[in-house]
């Protein structure tokens, strides 16, 4: 995977029926299904707008695995990271056209500094590569990733997807200690469930069930269309989202 929503040339590790081409597209009508319910929620019945959001938390942590999966099988992890940053950078006007998450709730221009997913999975790749790296010391890692997750907190999915894909990375050849940690990193997003109206939170859940039964580590068909499709679709569908909201609900 040399894109987050891309292709890789990786082995088979599962049985399942869905390749990542197919699991690719499960994630973009998620997010879709979950950004309409987010920007027209007022015009949502409250049962179904759940639902839409229980379907929508997909998204976040699959795009961590395939972060994951990108970085362990890209043949130039620097070059998948600067792509993030670009991707990230011209994600961001749309993301604040469209508006969504709790930055809604600041008034401009403190929210301008809130940035996508993207720009929290480009933190999740750098503290990969940090990881990776032998120029420092586990207290250094440790403190650098501290920092990462910190800045991570003006993006969406903030601290959730720099850890999940880190730690799919860190332990990728232990199943038991990759779901575990990945339990854990999400596990704030399920204590939202105790705490507030949120039982959709628990969709994260649907992830791992997807990836251990279903998934069965194939890229499917590589073309253009496949390879760059999400770079548009991400951007676009928040930029066209955005505008059919200030439209209707101006």
């Amino acid at each position: 995977m040399e894109n987050t929503l891309g292709n890789v040339s990786a082995p088979s590790e599962e049985r399942g029926f869905i390749n990542r081409n197919t699991l690719k597209y499960i994630v973009i009508v998620a997010m879709l299904i979950d950004h309409i319910a987010e920007l027209f929620e007022s015009s949502i019945d409250p049962t179904v707008y759940h639902i839409m959001r229980f379907i929508g938390r997909l998204t976040g942590p699959t795009m961590a695995f395939f972060l994951a999966e990108g970085a362990k099988y890209t043949r130039d992890i620097a070059k998948y990271q600067k792509r993030l940053a670009i991707f990230a950078a011209v994600s961001w006007l749309p993301f604040l056209i469209a508006n969504p998450g709790p930055q809604k709730l600041i008034s401009a221009p403190l929210k301008l500094i809130f940035q996508s997913v993207i720009f929290t999975l480009f933190l999740g790749i750098t503290a990969i590569r940090l990881w990776d790296s032998k120029k420092y010391t586990k207290k250094d890692k440790i403190a650098l990733t501290v920092l990462l997750c910190l800045i991570s907190i003006i993006g969406d999915w903030m601290i959730m997807d720099v850890l999940a894909p880190l730690f799919m990375y860190l332990y990728r050849d232990d199943k038991k200690k990759r779901y575990i940690a990945v339990t854990l990193a999400y596990l704030p997003m399920m204590l939202m469930v105790l705490i507030h109206d949120g039982w959709h939170q628990l969709g994260v859940l649907m992830v791992p069930l997807i990836i251990i039964f279903c998934y069965n580590g194939k890229g499917g068909k590589k073309n253009a269309f496949n390879k760059w499709f999400f770079y548009i679709f991400y951007p676009a569908h928040l930029l066209i989202l955005g505008i059919i909201k200030w439209v209707v609900l101006a």
